[in-house]
């Protein structure tokens, strides 16, 4: 089984909740205060700031400047997505599935707000492929998430488009290497 840094570890743990996905996802196209992230998602400022205090100490989001309210001062944040470090695979099949499950459950909620009678874009497989197609698979998968991350807006700019996209793109083992890998307790 692979050894992972604490840090490692500390940003698998602060992916695995969706709240965090939510502020995640929000703050790729703007910079908010605590305050504004709570309005935005429906959260008290107290457990907005909980789960900022988090991300930030798991790197995934930033200081993005300070700004003087009411005789206060409030932190700005933002999420670095194109600088954000590489969880690398999860060490345990637990933490795994954690972090799936966290997607999972966010996916719903957003399925939830899909707009009716709009094109749309679902799609499951489990197949096997060449692995030259597997690779361009992954290169357009991954210009595609490149694409909305980079010309993602603060919510509700004029002119744009409440979307999704969530992927869950890999290689597989097969059936018999999950088996042996399930019962030694090791992650495949």
């Amino acid at each position: 089984m692979q050894q992972q840094s604490e840090a490692q570890v500390s940003r698998m743990r602060a992916l695995a909740h969706p709240v965090r996905l939510q502020i995640l996802s929000l703050l790729t196209g703007s910079r908010l205060s605590a305050a504004e992230v709570a309005r935005e998602l429906g959260l008290t400022h107290a457990n907005a700031s909980y789960h900022l205090r988090l991300l930030e100490a798991s790197e995934l989001v930033v200081e993005a400047g300070r700004e003087k309210i009411r005789g206060g001062t409030a932190k700005r944040y933002r999420h670095p997505w194109d600088a954000a470090p590489d969880t690398g695979p999860r060490s345990t099949r637990e933490e795994n599935e954690e972090y799936v499950a966290a997607i999972a459950a966010e996916l719903v909620r957003r399925y939830r707000l899909k707009e009716p009678q709009t094109p749309g874009l679902t799609a499951d497989a489990e197949l096997w492929v060449a692995p030259e197609v597997w690779e361009e698979v992954m290169g357009l998968v991954t210009q595609a998430s490149h694409l909305v991350h980079r010309e993602a807006q603060p919510p509700r700019t004029p002119g744009t488009v409440h979307a999704n996209l969530t992927t869950a793109a890999f290689r597989m083992v097969s059936p018999e290497a999950d088996a042996e890998a399930e019962a030694t307790g090791e992650s495949t």
